[in-house]
């Protein structure tokens, strides 16, 4: 038997989101309340610009006092999609506070300070629910603590920036550099007017943080995860891919230590085979790979950002959390019982690219190759190319050690006969 009595939901932001969740809950709202058990009321709205015209949303639910609305003390969920640690950070532990379980699309904020916030929810025997804080519409967080919580995840590797993606993608299909294709992604509003976020890495590496965390019962902050991001790839290394037979992608890889003892997280580009799924991701989609040991090797895919999608994400939240809710009950917390260290970056293993400009006379390859032979760097192949007395060397490693790679880079540059180190990527997926 329905309840009568609405559950209360207070909304914290209205933009692209945060508009699309209060649409969503108006014209789903008899579906919404047949899943839940309980109609679900939108009692307040907390924005910034209250004179902005918000179709759809009663003028009356609209508030610039955010604190005040999730103190009410009769609010049973608060959505926060704001954004930024403050004030979001105080605004979600107020409502737990207050009686209320939140549902947050704020990746930054809980791989920040994910921990912190977990607790003050248990404190308070309250939800805190995210999945709509990494990888939009696809469903990850809620496979990954629910799902897979009998297996052992061993690795998550995957896209997890639809604006790298895209840009990266019209980079390999039309032959353009980063500056055009990012002026594209721009123009079509996939990239912000500020893009350093995505482009950067930084993005990609708070849902690093969170998906780490999650897989490997671990606490992983964003400070943790290794980031670069793709503002130094040229449409040289897409070339240089594409004669590997691969193509470069923004890849977030998430990895447990082969000895269990330990678990790395990282963001930055690779270049990988066209053989492999990840190689035929396009545009601004987004897909993950999660390896377990029990499970195998699952794949998830689809649209990672966007209003829509990712009030998806949100909307999922809010019907578990309003049913725990009626149940008198609380979902999955933080597990992080095993607290593995976070290994760094100099401990990675994996196959390196570099191009070198270097001298195009005899003896060069020689040079170079005895370089990596001193520092313990095998190597798979090689290609030069050389005209008027200059030359380009491209040197492809069997798997090494990230420290060892650099050493050995350092050492490359005091030889005379290399002019310079052009690029060094990644090559994962084999």
């Amino acid at each position: 038997m329905m309840r009568t009595r609405p559950l209360k939901v207070a909304l914290l932001g209205c933009g692209v989101v945060g508009s699309e969740v209060a649409r969503i809950m108006t014209t789903h709202a008899d579906d919404l309340a047949a899943r839940i058990g309980a109609p679900v009321e939108l009692a307040g709205v907390a924005v910034r610009r209250p004179s902005k015209v918000r179709e759809g949303i009663d003028p009356a639910l609209i508030t610039t006092d955010a604190t005040a609305l999730v103190k009410r003390g009769d609010i049973d969920v608060v959505i926060e999609v704001i954004g930024g640690i403050e004030p979001a950070r105080t605004l979600i532990t107020t409502a737990f506070e207050h009686g209320a379980s939140v549902v947050s699309a704020n990746k930054a904020l809980l791989a920040e300070d994910g921990a912190a916030l977990h607790a003050a929810a248990e404190q308070h025997g309250r939800d805190l629910y995210y999945e709509a804080a990494v990888a939009g519409a696809i469903p990850l967080v809620r496979p990954l603590r629910e799902s897979l919580a009998g297996d052992k995840v061993n690795r998550v590797l995957g896209i997890v920036n639809g604006t790298t993606n895209f840009i990266l993608d019209k980079m390999d299909t039309s032959g353009a550099g980063y500056s055009e294709a990012l002026d594209e992604a721009t123009a079509l509003g996939y990239a912000e007017a500020d893009p350093t976020a995505d482009v950067e890495g930084f993005d990609a590496a708070a849902k690093a943080a969170i998906l780490a965390g999650i897989a490997f019962h671990t606490r992983v902050r964003i400070g943790d995860v290794h980031r670069e991001g793709i503002t130094e790839v040229t449409a040289a290394d897409i070339a240089s891919a594409r004669r590997m037979g691969c193509t470069v992608k923004l890849l977030a890889i998430c990895e447990r230590a082969a000895d269990g003892q330990s678990v790395t997280a990282r963001v930055h580009p690779a270049m990988i085979p066209l053989s492999h799924p990840l190689a035929s991701v396009r545009e601004a989609y987004n897909a993950v790979f999660v390896e377990a040991e029990a499970a195998g090797q699952l794949m998830f895919y689809g649209p990672g950002a966007g209003g829509s999608p990712t009030a998806s994400a949100v909307l999922g939240d809010l019907v578990a959390v309003c049913r725990n809710k009626l149940n008198e009950a609380t979902g999955p917390g933080e597990s992080a019982y095993t607290r593995l260290p976070v290994s760094p970056m100099g401990d990675v293993v994996t196959r390196y690219h570099i191009s070198l400009d270097v001298a195009d006379k005899p003896g060069v390859l020689a040079q170079v190759a005895t370089v990596f032979a001193e520092k313990g760097v095998s190597i798979d192949t090689v290609r030069q190319q050389g005209k008027d007395g200059e030359a380009s060397l491209v040197v492809v490693t069997h798997r090494a050690s990230d420290a060892a790679l650099s050493a050995t880079v350092e050492a490359l540059r005091k030889l005379d006969t290399v002019r310079g180190v052009a690029s060094i990527m990644r090559v994962e997926g084999e």
